[in-house]
């Protein structure tokens, strides 16, 4: 239940939408780079937790977690499935990618939920509160990629929902099984990190320069860098 509302907390993130309706194509760029600075910051956060466990398997989880998410992206951009065409020439190829590596940044959090769980109540409740405020940002940032690409501010909420939803499905077994599980867990951590640096510069930072110029963007997701940060730092 626990995890279950960090992954509801997600959906927050998709609310300022509520209150905007109309992006001209200047607002496309600066959301790419908010997008961009809040991913940046999250992976900076996943990677500093993972080396207080174990240094080595984080860095095997990045290399595989850039190595899985460029090949995914080449197969994606190279299938000649129908779907997938229809899907890439919507240009809704990129919020497929954003969602994707997000969903996968929330196993390793739900085994962090469930791994702080079978470390006492106390610090589950903790863990899952600072997770779940956490997840607020990285709501926004799914949500800074689908609504101007024309999703409903409500359908963006239920995708960030969605992505979360692995944190209640990895929680229990990891609660459980806490010794079994918590190894891997910062080769989850890298795994996602890896996956969300390499979206940012290979996608988020490429496409917001297209719109806007080059020292926005940079200002742009170092301000969105530097708030995550400070975010976390709070937490």
């Amino acid at each position: 239940m626990a995890a279950l509302l960090t992954a509801i907390a997600t959906g927050l993130g998709a609310l300022p939408f509520f209150l905007i309706r109309q992006f001209p194509r200047r607002w496309l760029g600066i959301f790419n780079g908010l997008a961009g600075g809040l991913m940046l910051g999250a992976s900076i956060g996943l990677i500093n937790a993972g080396m207080l466990i174990d240094r080595p398997l984080l860095l095997i989880g990045l290399v595989c977690g850039i190595l899985i998410i460029t090949a995914l992206n080449w197969r994606l951009k190279h299938d000649k499935n129908e779907h997938i065409t229809s899907i890439r020439e919507a240009g809704s190829l990129k919020a497929f990618m954003i969602i994707g590596v997000m969903t996968l940044h929330s196993f390793a959090e739900g085994i962090g939920v469930g791994v702080a769980y079978g470390g006492g109540e106390s610090l589950g409740a903790f863990i899952t509160a600072a997770i779940a405020i956490h997840n607020i940002p990285e709501g926004l940032a799914i949500s800074l990629v689908l609504v101007p690409r024309g999703t409903s501010p409500a359908k963006a909420g239920l995708w960030s929902i969605f992505s979360s939803l692995p944190q209640p499905l990895m929680a229990v077994p990891a609660y459980l099984l806490v010794t079994l599980f918590r190894p891997f867990l910062p080769f989850g951590l890298g795994l996602a990190a890896g996956a969300m640096l390499w979206m940012v510069v290979s996608e988020l930072i490429p496409d917001a320069i297209q719109d806007i110029s080059k020292e926005l963007v940079g200002l742009v997701v170092t301000l969105a860098l530097v708030a995550m940060l400070g975010f976390q730092a709070l937490l």
